[in-house]
Protein backbone atom coordinates (compact mmCIF):
# COMPACT_ATOMS: atom_id res chain seq x y z
CA UNK A 1 0.00 0.00 0.00
CA UNK A 2 2.23 3.02 -1.07
CA UNK A 3 2.24 6.49 -0.16
CA UNK A 4 3.95 9.56 -2.27
CA UNK A 5 6.60 11.16 0.17
CA UNK A 6 7.26 14.45 -0.41
CA UNK A 7 9.99 15.01 1.68
CA UNK A 8 12.63 12.73 3.02
CA UNK A 9 12.62 10.91 6.18
CA UNK A 10 14.64 9.78 9.51
CA UNK A 11 16.12 6.19 9.24
CA UNK A 12 13.48 3.07 9.61
CA UNK A 13 14.98 2.35 13.01
CA UNK A 14 14.24 -1.36 14.15
CA UNK A 15 11.05 -1.70 16.95
CA UNK A 16 12.38 -4.33 19.37
CA UNK A 17 9.90 -7.01 20.71
CA UNK A 18 8.54 -5.61 23.66
CA UNK A 19 5.96 -8.97 24.60
CA UNK A 20 3.13 -8.27 27.33
CA UNK A 21 1.18 -11.01 28.21
CA UNK A 22 -1.58 -8.12 29.12
CA UNK A 23 -1.83 -6.20 25.45
CA UNK A 24 -1.91 -9.78 24.09
CA UNK A 25 -4.92 -10.38 26.50
CA UNK A 26 -6.76 -7.74 25.27
CA UNK A 27 -6.32 -8.58 21.79
CA UNK A 28 -7.42 -12.07 22.08
CA UNK A 29 -10.62 -10.82 23.98
CA UNK A 30 -11.67 -7.89 20.84
CA UNK A 31 -10.94 -10.88 18.41
CA UNK A 32 -14.49 -11.13 17.51
CA UNK A 33 -15.18 -7.35 17.01
CA UNK A 34 -12.09 -7.56 14.89
CA UNK A 35 -13.25 -10.37 13.02
CA UNK A 36 -16.12 -8.98 11.98
CA UNK A 37 -15.93 -4.92 11.32
CA UNK A 38 -13.44 -2.99 9.55
CA UNK A 39 -11.58 -0.63 11.59
CA UNK A 40 -9.01 0.18 8.79
CA UNK A 41 -9.77 1.18 5.44
CA UNK A 42 -7.10 -1.58 4.31
CA UNK A 43 -8.07 -4.13 6.55
CA UNK A 44 -11.20 -5.87 4.99
CA UNK A 45 -12.18 -8.75 7.33
CA UNK A 46 -16.07 -9.84 7.98
CA UNK A 47 -14.67 -12.92 8.57
CA UNK A 48 -17.79 -15.19 9.68
CA UNK A 49 -16.44 -18.16 10.84
CA UNK A 50 -13.05 -20.32 10.64
CA UNK A 51 -12.61 -23.80 10.87
CA UNK A 52 -9.25 -25.57 11.62
CA UNK A 53 -8.32 -29.11 10.83
CA UNK A 54 -5.68 -31.21 12.73
CA UNK A 55 -5.35 -28.62 15.65
CA UNK A 56 -4.30 -31.17 18.23
CA UNK A 57 -0.90 -31.21 16.34
CA UNK A 58 -0.35 -27.71 17.51
CA UNK A 59 -1.45 -28.44 20.85
CA UNK A 60 1.04 -31.68 21.14
CA UNK A 61 4.00 -29.43 19.64
CA UNK A 62 2.71 -26.53 22.18
CA UNK A 63 3.07 -28.83 25.09
CA UNK A 64 6.34 -30.49 24.29
CA UNK A 65 7.31 -27.03 24.12
CA UNK A 66 6.60 -25.80 27.04
CA UNK A 67 8.04 -29.30 28.62
CA UNK A 68 11.28 -27.83 27.01
CA UNK A 69 11.29 -31.17 24.63
CA UNK A 70 11.31 -28.87 21.25
CA UNK A 71 10.95 -25.99 19.66
CA UNK A 72 9.12 -25.03 16.33
CA UNK A 73 7.84 -22.65 13.80
CA UNK A 74 4.85 -22.14 11.95
CA UNK A 75 4.88 -21.69 8.17
CA UNK A 76 1.84 -19.94 7.45
CA UNK A 77 0.30 -19.09 3.87
CA UNK A 78 -0.09 -15.48 3.68
CA UNK A 79 -3.00 -14.87 1.74
CA UNK A 80 -4.15 -11.64 2.71
CA UNK A 81 -4.04 -8.63 5.25
CA UNK A 82 -6.46 -10.48 7.00
CA UNK A 83 -4.20 -13.63 8.03
CA UNK A 84 -2.95 -12.30 11.03
CA UNK A 85 -6.34 -12.64 12.81
CA UNK A 86 -6.51 -16.29 11.68
CA UNK A 87 -3.56 -16.63 13.92
CA UNK A 88 -5.12 -14.83 16.68
CA UNK A 89 -7.75 -17.15 16.35
CA UNK A 90 -5.80 -20.06 15.91
CA UNK A 91 -3.74 -19.82 18.97
CA UNK A 92 -6.28 -18.09 21.43
CA UNK A 93 -8.95 -19.97 20.47
CA UNK A 94 -8.57 -23.12 18.56
CA UNK A 95 -5.64 -24.74 20.65
CA UNK A 96 -7.16 -23.07 23.72
CA UNK A 97 -10.40 -24.91 23.00
CA UNK A 98 -8.85 -28.31 21.81
CA UNK A 99 -6.13 -28.50 24.37
CA UNK A 100 -8.97 -27.85 27.37
CA UNK A 101 -10.95 -30.77 25.76
CA UNK A 102 -7.83 -33.02 26.14
CA UNK A 103 -6.72 -31.98 29.42
CA UNK A 104 -3.99 -30.18 28.97
CA UNK A 105 -3.05 -27.03 30.68
CA UNK A 106 -1.05 -24.56 28.81
CA UNK A 107 0.18 -21.48 29.77
CA UNK A 108 -2.22 -18.49 29.43
CA UNK A 109 -2.73 -16.36 27.09
CA UNK A 110 -1.58 -18.77 24.33
CA UNK A 111 0.26 -16.74 21.42
CA UNK A 112 3.29 -16.56 19.79
CA UNK A 113 6.31 -14.41 18.06
CA UNK A 114 5.55 -13.35 14.70
CA UNK A 115 8.04 -12.03 11.85
CA UNK A 116 6.29 -8.58 9.89
CA UNK A 117 7.52 -6.50 7.49
CA UNK A 118 8.71 -3.22 8.64
CA UNK A 119 7.08 -1.27 6.32
CA UNK A 120 3.68 -2.19 7.68
CA UNK A 121 4.39 0.87 10.08
CA UNK A 122 5.17 3.81 6.77
CA UNK A 123 1.65 3.05 5.76
CA UNK A 124 -0.52 2.12 8.85
CA UNK A 125 1.41 4.35 11.51
CA UNK A 126 3.54 4.22 14.53
CA UNK A 127 0.76 3.11 16.77
CA UNK A 128 0.91 -0.36 14.52
CA UNK A 129 4.71 -0.69 15.72
CA UNK A 130 3.97 0.04 19.25
CA UNK A 131 1.04 -3.02 19.40
CA UNK A 132 3.13 -5.30 17.08
CA UNK A 133 6.12 -5.22 19.30
CA UNK A 134 3.41 -5.94 22.38
CA UNK A 135 2.07 -8.97 21.32
CA UNK A 136 5.37 -10.59 20.18
CA UNK A 137 6.40 -9.20 16.68
CA UNK A 138 9.82 -9.12 15.17
CA UNK A 139 10.73 -6.72 12.20
CA UNK A 140 12.55 -7.15 9.16
CA UNK A 141 13.10 -5.22 6.32
CA UNK A 142 12.60 -7.75 3.22
CA UNK A 143 14.59 -5.78 0.69
CA UNK A 144 17.89 -5.52 2.76
CA UNK A 145 19.91 -8.40 2.28
CA UNK A 146 20.34 -9.63 4.64
CA UNK A 147 18.55 -7.51 7.34
CA UNK A 148 20.75 -9.04 10.53
CA UNK A 149 19.60 -6.80 13.12
CA UNK A 150 15.83 -8.37 12.65
CA UNK A 151 17.32 -12.23 12.05
CA UNK A 152 19.68 -12.00 14.69
CA UNK A 153 16.32 -11.06 17.11
CA UNK A 154 14.21 -13.34 15.41
CA UNK A 155 16.99 -16.13 15.59
CA UNK A 156 17.67 -15.48 19.38
CA UNK A 157 13.97 -15.77 19.74
CA UNK A 158 13.20 -19.07 17.81
CA UNK A 159 15.90 -20.74 20.53
CA UNK A 160 15.41 -19.08 23.62
CA UNK A 161 11.86 -16.96 23.57
CA UNK A 162 9.24 -18.45 25.72
CA UNK A 163 6.79 -18.92 22.58
CA UNK A 164 7.02 -20.19 19.38
CA UNK A 165 7.79 -18.21 16.06
CA UNK A 166 5.10 -17.68 13.17
CA UNK A 167 6.35 -16.94 9.75
CA UNK A 168 5.07 -16.75 6.10
CA UNK A 169 7.08 -18.45 3.44
CA UNK A 170 6.16 -16.65 1.01
CA UNK A 171 7.03 -13.26 2.31
CA UNK A 172 4.18 -11.27 1.00
CA UNK A 173 0.22 -11.71 0.27
CA UNK A 174 -0.15 -12.69 -3.43
CA UNK A 175 -4.01 -12.49 -2.89
CA UNK A 176 -4.62 -16.18 -4.47
CA UNK A 177 -6.56 -18.23 -1.84
CA UNK A 178 -6.27 -21.17 -4.11
CA UNK A 179 -2.35 -20.29 -5.77
CA UNK A 180 0.74 -20.45 -3.56
CA UNK A 181 2.88 -17.74 -4.50
CA UNK A 182 7.29 -18.43 -4.63
CA UNK A 183 8.50 -19.29 -1.29
CA UNK A 184 11.71 -17.59 0.48
CA UNK A 185 14.62 -19.71 2.22
CA UNK A 186 14.38 -18.11 4.76
CA UNK A 187 11.92 -20.44 7.14
CA UNK A 188 14.26 -23.45 6.36
CA UNK A 189 17.05 -21.13 7.15
CA UNK A 190 16.29 -20.26 10.71
CA UNK A 191 14.66 -23.51 11.61
CA UNK A 192 18.87 -25.19 10.25
CA UNK A 193 20.01 -21.84 12.91
CA UNK A 194 17.95 -22.56 15.78
CA UNK A 195 19.11 -26.37 15.51
CA UNK A 196 22.11 -25.41 15.76
CA UNK A 197 22.42 -22.93 18.62
CA UNK A 198 20.94 -25.74 20.22
CA UNK A 199 23.49 -28.19 19.59
CA UNK A 200 25.71 -25.91 20.48
CA UNK A 201 24.36 -25.22 23.69
CA UNK A 202 24.13 -28.73 24.66
CA UNK A 203 20.27 -28.49 24.00
CA UNK A 204 18.14 -31.70 23.45
CA UNK A 205 14.96 -30.12 21.82
CA UNK A 206 13.48 -31.29 18.67
CA UNK A 207 13.41 -28.79 16.11
CA UNK A 208 10.09 -28.43 13.88
CA UNK A 209 8.89 -26.69 10.86
CA UNK A 210 4.63 -26.78 10.68
CA UNK A 211 3.51 -25.71 7.60
CA UNK A 212 -0.26 -23.97 7.71
CA UNK A 213 -2.27 -23.48 4.88
CA UNK A 214 -5.24 -20.41 4.74
CA UNK A 215 -7.88 -20.68 2.42
CA UNK A 216 -10.71 -17.90 2.23
CA UNK A 217 -14.22 -18.88 0.86
CA UNK A 218 -17.09 -16.39 0.80
CA UNK A 219 -20.28 -17.54 2.74
CA UNK A 220 -22.89 -16.71 -0.24
CA UNK A 221 -21.59 -15.91 -3.63
CA UNK A 222 -22.80 -12.24 -4.59
CA UNK A 223 -22.26 -12.26 -8.29
CA UNK A 224 -24.84 -8.91 -8.41
CA UNK A 225 -21.92 -7.38 -6.29
CA UNK A 226 -18.74 -8.47 -7.89
CA UNK A 227 -21.35 -7.20 -11.27
CA UNK A 228 -21.43 -3.49 -10.11
CA UNK A 229 -17.86 -3.58 -8.99
CA UNK A 230 -16.64 -4.60 -12.11
CA UNK A 231 -19.12 -1.70 -13.50
CA UNK A 232 -17.42 1.42 -11.34
CA UNK A 233 -14.12 -0.37 -12.43
CA UNK A 234 -15.16 -0.30 -16.42
CA UNK A 235 -16.05 3.36 -15.42
CA UNK A 236 -12.93 4.22 -13.70
CA UNK A 237 -11.03 2.84 -17.00
CA UNK A 238 -12.77 4.82 -19.28
CA UNK A 239 -14.10 0.83 -20.51
CA UNK A 240 -17.96 0.92 -21.56
CA UNK A 241 -20.09 -1.54 -19.79
CA UNK A 242 -21.78 -4.59 -21.49
CA UNK A 243 -23.15 -7.90 -20.96
CA UNK A 244 -21.41 -10.83 -22.58
CA UNK A 245 -22.92 -13.69 -20.87
CA UNK A 246 -26.40 -15.48 -19.99
CA UNK A 247 -25.13 -16.48 -16.38
CA UNK A 248 -23.29 -14.12 -13.64
CA UNK A 249 -20.33 -16.39 -13.74
CA UNK A 250 -19.20 -16.93 -17.67
CA UNK A 251 -19.99 -12.66 -17.59
CA UNK A 252 -18.06 -11.64 -14.41
CA UNK A 253 -15.48 -14.44 -16.33
CA UNK A 254 -15.70 -12.32 -19.74
CA UNK A 255 -15.94 -8.57 -18.15
CA UNK A 256 -12.54 -9.21 -16.12
CA UNK A 257 -10.86 -10.61 -19.29
CA UNK A 258 -11.90 -7.42 -21.38
CA UNK A 259 -11.55 -4.76 -18.74
CA UNK A 260 -7.80 -6.33 -17.77
CA UNK A 261 -6.91 -6.31 -21.76
CA UNK A 262 -8.30 -2.89 -21.63
CA UNK A 263 -5.76 -1.85 -18.64
CA UNK A 264 -2.81 -3.87 -20.10
CA UNK A 265 -3.86 -1.60 -23.53
CA UNK A 266 -3.45 2.21 -21.39
CA UNK A 267 -0.36 0.95 -19.66
CA UNK A 268 1.55 0.26 -22.23
CA UNK A 269 0.63 3.32 -24.31
CA UNK A 270 1.31 5.01 -20.94
CA UNK A 271 4.26 3.36 -20.99
CA UNK A 272 5.45 3.88 -24.58
CA UNK A 273 4.27 7.49 -24.12
CA UNK A 274 6.07 8.49 -21.11
CA UNK A 275 8.98 6.00 -20.25
CA UNK A 276 9.70 5.54 -24.29
CA UNK A 277 9.17 1.89 -24.00
CA UNK A 278 8.17 -0.48 -27.13
CA UNK A 279 5.55 -3.11 -26.63
CA UNK A 280 5.96 -5.49 -29.67
CA UNK A 281 3.53 -8.08 -28.92
CA UNK A 282 0.12 -8.31 -30.40
CA UNK A 283 -2.97 -9.59 -29.32
CA UNK A 284 -5.54 -11.79 -31.14
CA UNK A 285 -8.72 -9.76 -31.29
CA UNK A 286 -10.99 -12.04 -29.09
CA UNK A 287 -14.31 -13.44 -30.26
CA UNK A 288 -17.19 -11.31 -27.96
CA UNK A 289 -20.29 -11.34 -29.34
CA UNK A 290 -19.79 -7.45 -30.97
CA UNK A 291 -16.54 -9.36 -32.44
CA UNK A 292 -18.23 -12.85 -33.47
CA UNK A 293 -17.36 -13.98 -36.74
CA UNK A 294 -20.42 -14.73 -38.88
CA UNK A 295 -21.09 -18.37 -38.70
CA UNK A 296 -21.39 -17.80 -34.10
CA UNK A 297 -23.62 -14.34 -34.79
CA UNK A 298 -27.16 -15.13 -33.85
CA UNK A 299 -29.80 -11.96 -34.17
CA UNK A 300 -30.68 -12.43 -30.30
CA UNK A 301 -26.55 -11.87 -29.47
CA UNK A 302 -27.88 -8.89 -27.01
CA UNK A 303 -30.73 -10.59 -25.47
CA UNK A 304 -29.31 -13.91 -23.79
CA UNK A 305 -32.06 -15.68 -22.46
CA UNK A 306 -33.38 -16.48 -26.62
CA UNK A 307 -30.10 -18.22 -27.04
CA UNK A 308 -29.66 -22.04 -27.38
CA UNK A 309 -27.17 -23.62 -24.02
CA UNK A 310 -24.68 -24.11 -26.89
CA UNK A 311 -25.06 -20.65 -28.20
CA UNK A 312 -24.34 -19.52 -24.72
CA UNK A 313 -20.93 -21.69 -23.86
CA UNK A 314 -19.82 -19.92 -27.23
CA UNK A 315 -18.96 -16.70 -25.21
CA UNK A 316 -16.48 -18.48 -22.54
CA UNK A 317 -15.47 -21.31 -25.27
CA UNK A 318 -14.03 -18.35 -27.75
CA UNK A 319 -10.97 -17.26 -24.66
CA UNK A 320 -9.36 -20.20 -26.05
CA UNK A 321 -5.96 -21.73 -24.06
CA UNK A 322 -3.84 -20.13 -26.39
CA UNK A 323 -5.53 -16.49 -25.76
CA UNK A 324 -5.51 -16.74 -22.23
CA UNK A 325 -1.59 -17.80 -22.84
CA UNK A 326 -0.84 -14.80 -24.31
CA UNK A 327 -2.94 -12.79 -22.10
CA UNK A 328 -0.55 -13.99 -19.07
CA UNK A 329 2.69 -13.16 -21.10
CA UNK A 330 1.38 -9.77 -22.67
CA UNK A 331 0.59 -9.36 -18.82
CA UNK A 332 4.52 -10.06 -17.50
CA UNK A 333 5.83 -8.08 -20.31
CA UNK A 334 4.61 -5.00 -18.74
CA UNK A 335 5.33 -6.03 -15.25
CA UNK A 336 8.88 -6.27 -16.44
CA UNK A 337 8.70 -3.34 -18.29
CA UNK A 338 7.45 -1.43 -15.15
CA UNK A 339 10.22 -3.05 -13.25
CA UNK A 340 12.88 -1.77 -15.86
CA UNK A 341 11.84 1.66 -15.20
CA UNK A 342 12.49 2.00 -11.98
CA UNK A 343 15.76 -0.32 -12.21
CA UNK A 344 17.04 2.00 -14.48
CA UNK A 345 16.24 4.94 -12.17
CA UNK A 346 18.08 3.27 -9.44
CA UNK A 347 21.13 1.63 -11.46
CA UNK A 348 20.01 -2.06 -10.17
CA UNK A 349 19.88 -5.08 -12.57
CA UNK A 350 16.98 -6.42 -13.91
CA UNK A 351 17.85 -10.05 -12.68
CA UNK A 352 15.64 -12.67 -11.02
CA UNK A 353 12.69 -13.23 -10.40
CA UNK A 354 9.72 -10.72 -9.97
CA UNK A 355 9.56 -11.27 -6.34
CA UNK A 356 13.51 -10.45 -5.84
CA UNK A 357 13.10 -7.41 -8.20
CA UNK A 358 10.38 -6.05 -6.04
CA UNK A 359 12.61 -6.10 -2.79
CA UNK A 360 15.73 -4.99 -4.26
CA UNK A 361 13.81 -1.40 -5.52
CA UNK A 362 11.89 -2.05 -2.26
CA UNK A 363 15.03 -1.36 -0.61
CA UNK A 364 16.58 0.95 -2.85
CA UNK A 365 14.05 3.33 -2.51
CA UNK A 366 13.86 3.57 1.36
CA UNK A 367 17.63 4.23 1.03
CA UNK A 368 16.71 7.79 -0.66
CA UNK A 369 13.60 7.86 1.70
CA UNK A 370 14.71 7.21 5.11
CA UNK A 371 18.26 8.28 5.25
CA UNK A 372 20.60 6.65 6.73
CA UNK A 373 23.55 8.04 5.75
CA UNK A 374 22.83 12.06 6.71
CA UNK A 375 23.04 13.36 10.40
CA UNK A 376 19.86 14.60 11.86
CA UNK A 377 17.79 16.27 9.13
CA UNK A 378 17.35 19.49 11.30
CA UNK A 379 20.98 19.99 10.92
CA UNK A 380 21.08 19.76 6.96
CA UNK A 381 21.25 23.23 5.57
CA UNK A 382 18.23 24.47 3.45
CA UNK A 383 20.04 23.44 0.25
CA UNK A 384 21.11 19.81 1.66
CA UNK A 385 17.52 19.35 2.63
CA UNK A 386 16.26 20.29 -0.51
CA UNK A 387 18.26 18.00 -2.46
CA UNK A 388 17.43 15.39 -0.09
CA UNK A 389 13.48 15.99 -0.33
CA UNK A 390 14.08 16.12 -4.37
CA UNK A 391 16.16 12.62 -4.34
CA UNK A 392 13.18 11.05 -1.88
CA UNK A 393 10.07 12.55 -4.09
CA UNK A 394 11.93 10.90 -6.89
CA UNK A 395 12.15 7.42 -5.61
CA UNK A 396 8.87 7.71 -4.37
CA UNK A 397 7.54 8.20 -7.59
CA UNK A 398 9.96 5.04 -9.29
CA UNK A 399 9.07 2.63 -5.94
CA UNK A 400 5.47 3.51 -7.24
CA UNK A 401 6.00 0.95 -10.43
CA UNK A 402 7.18 -1.69 -8.41
CA UNK A 403 4.14 -1.55 -6.16
CA UNK A 404 1.61 -1.61 -9.11
CA UNK A 405 3.75 -4.76 -9.90
CA UNK A 406 3.89 -6.02 -6.86
CA UNK A 407 -0.16 -6.44 -6.85
CA UNK A 408 -0.20 -8.42 -9.91
CA UNK A 409 2.96 -10.85 -9.55
CA UNK A 410 0.45 -13.93 -9.20
CA UNK A 411 -1.53 -12.85 -11.59
CA UNK A 412 -2.54 -14.69 -15.07
CA UNK A 413 -5.54 -15.26 -16.97
CA UNK A 414 -5.30 -19.08 -16.46
CA UNK A 415 -6.37 -18.65 -12.78
CA UNK A 416 -9.52 -17.54 -13.72
CA UNK A 417 -10.05 -19.31 -16.60
CA UNK A 418 -9.50 -23.25 -15.69
CA UNK A 419 -12.54 -22.13 -12.31
CA UNK A 420 -14.42 -19.24 -12.73
CA UNK A 421 -15.57 -19.50 -9.24
CA UNK A 422 -16.78 -16.64 -7.49
CA UNK A 423 -14.08 -16.57 -4.96
CA UNK A 424 -11.55 -16.55 -8.17
CA UNK A 425 -13.22 -14.02 -9.76
CA UNK A 426 -13.15 -11.91 -6.82
CA UNK A 427 -9.62 -12.27 -6.06
CA UNK A 428 -8.92 -10.86 -9.94
CA UNK A 429 -11.11 -8.00 -9.89
CA UNK A 430 -10.26 -7.00 -6.09
CA UNK A 431 -6.25 -6.99 -7.14
CA UNK A 432 -7.69 -4.56 -10.32
CA UNK A 433 -9.37 -2.24 -8.29
CA UNK A 434 -5.95 -2.03 -5.73
CA UNK A 435 -4.65 -0.99 -8.87
CA UNK A 436 -7.21 1.74 -9.93
CA UNK A 437 -7.48 3.22 -6.34
CA UNK A 438 -3.25 3.69 -6.53
CA UNK A 439 -3.14 5.27 -9.74
CA UNK A 440 -5.67 7.44 -8.55
CA UNK A 441 -3.53 8.47 -5.57
CA UNK A 442 -5.49 6.97 -2.88
CA UNK A 443 -2.58 6.27 0.12
CA UNK A 444 -4.58 3.72 1.71
CA UNK A 445 -7.38 1.91 -0.42
CA UNK A 446 -9.57 0.71 0.96
CA UNK A 447 -11.23 -3.05 -0.88
CA UNK A 448 -14.93 -3.03 -1.57
CA UNK A 449 -16.73 -5.88 0.53
CA UNK A 450 -18.26 -8.63 -1.45
CA UNK A 451 -20.12 -10.69 1.39
CA UNK A 452 -18.91 -12.28 4.47
CA UNK A 453 -16.09 -14.53 4.02
CA UNK A 454 -15.08 -18.42 6.12
CA UNK A 455 -12.05 -19.20 6.72
CA UNK A 456 -10.27 -22.64 6.90
CA UNK A 457 -6.55 -23.53 8.83
CA UNK A 458 -5.43 -26.43 7.76
CA UNK A 459 -2.24 -27.77 10.20
CA UNK A 460 -0.16 -30.24 8.42
CA UNK A 461 2.39 -32.70 10.03
CA UNK A 462 5.37 -31.07 11.04
CA UNK A 463 8.48 -31.52 9.31
CA UNK A 464 11.84 -32.59 11.36
CA UNK A 465 14.83 -30.51 11.35
CA UNK A 466 17.14 -31.78 13.68
CA UNK A 467 17.80 -35.25 11.58
CA UNK A 468 18.94 -33.21 8.83
CA UNK A 469 21.08 -30.49 10.51
CA UNK A 470 24.35 -33.45 9.77
CA UNK A 471 23.49 -32.96 5.78
CA UNK A 472 23.16 -29.55 6.70
CA UNK A 473 26.72 -28.81 8.36
CA UNK A 474 28.72 -30.54 5.95
CA UNK A 475 29.90 -27.28 3.80
CA UNK A 476 28.35 -24.70 2.71
CA UNK A 477 26.81 -26.02 -0.12
CA UNK A 478 25.48 -29.50 1.22
CA UNK A 479 23.89 -26.45 3.53
CA UNK A 480 22.25 -24.89 0.91
CA UNK A 481 20.78 -28.05 -0.94
CA UNK A 482 19.47 -28.73 2.61
CA UNK A 483 17.84 -25.46 3.18
CA UNK A 484 16.22 -25.61 -0.62
CA UNK A 485 14.72 -29.13 0.16
CA UNK A 486 13.22 -28.13 3.30
CA UNK A 487 12.02 -25.11 1.45
CA UNK A 488 10.43 -27.62 -0.81
CA UNK A 489 8.48 -29.70 1.76
CA UNK A 490 7.45 -27.05 3.07
CA UNK A 491 6.18 -26.14 -0.43
CA UNK A 492 4.45 -29.61 -1.28
CA UNK A 493 2.48 -29.74 2.59
CA UNK A 494 1.34 -26.13 1.25
CA UNK A 495 -0.06 -27.20 -1.47
CA UNK A 496 -1.76 -29.82 -0.13
CA UNK A 497 -3.87 -27.73 2.07
CA UNK A 498 -5.58 -25.85 -0.99
CA UNK A 499 -9.04 -27.17 -2.20
CA UNK A 500 -9.38 -26.35 -5.65
CA UNK A 501 -12.19 -28.09 -6.37
CA UNK A 502 -14.99 -26.65 -3.75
Amino acid sequence: MPQFVRSVQPPLKFIPTAYNPWVMRAVHWALPFLLRVRIRPWLPVGISSIEVENVDTLVDLYAQFEAGESRFLMAVRHVEVDDPLSGLYLCSRAVTKAAKARGITLKQPVQTHFIYERGMTIWAGNALGWLLSRIGGVPIRRGRKPDWVGLKAARKLLTSGEMPMVVAPEGATNGHSERLGPLEPGVAQLGFWCAEDLQRSQRNEAVFIVPIGIQYRYAQPNWARLVALLARLEAQSGRSPSVLAATPDKDCYLRILRLGEHLMTVMEGFYARCYHQTFTQQMPEPQTPEHQTPEHQTPEHQTPEHQTPEQKDIYQDTYTEQYTQQCTQRLHVLLDTALGVAEQFFNLPGKGNFVDRCRRLEEASWNLIYREDLPELDQLSPLERGLADWAAQAASMRELHMRIVEGFVAVDAHYVQEKPSFERCAEVTLLMSDMLARLSGDKLPGRPRLGDRTIKLTVQPPIPITPKLADYQQNRRSGRVAVAAVTEEIRQALEKTIERNG
